[in-house]
């Protein structure tokens, strides 16, 4: 665009219409900046991975878990298994994640899970918990990545 100033004013190829269009792209613009940065609770989601030798329920995971203002609450493997969590915490300084879920094996034996874990690249939308995983039966490497 160019402008110049001719006799003292201001002229250029700037239509007025223009000056409402930019202010709408502006607003528009910042509206989708935040609705990006309204992602909600960190932890809130269905994330996927593995928890390593787990000869109980498969090395395979999924947890879909919920923030509801006080709690957070979830399942571990929902349609398959129905493990329901018990407790879950997150400690933000570190972004520690303290998850335990009870459940029984094939033959009605209990089974108590404890993971623990960090979360990395906080900032992205497909965020991991990465740490570890126990219970009788065993124990492992835990990862699980946000989807």
């Amino acid at each position: 665009m160019v402008l110049q100033l001719t006799k003292g004013r201001l002229c250029g190829a700037m239509p007025k219409a223009t000056g409402a269009v930019m202010a709408a792209l502006a607003l528009a613009m910042g509206g989708s900046v935040s609705a990006v940065a309204q992602e909600g609770h960190p932890i809130k989601g269905s994330w996927l991975g593995t928890w390593e030798s787990n000869d109980v329920h498969g090395e395979f995971v999924l947890l879909v878990m919920n923030w509801d203002g006080e709690k957070i609450t979830g399942i571990i493997n929902p349609g398959t298994d129905n493990i329901e969590i018990t407790r879950a915490t997150l400690n933000p300084d570190g972004w520690m994640v303290h998850i335990e879920a009870a459940d029984e094996d094939a033959k009605g034996g209990p089974v108590h899970y404890q993971i623990d874990g960090h979360i990395e690249n906080l900032e992205l939308p497909d965020r991991s918990i990465v740490g570890t995983w126990k219970s009788e039966r065993g124990s492992g490497a835990f990862e699980v990545s946000r989807q």
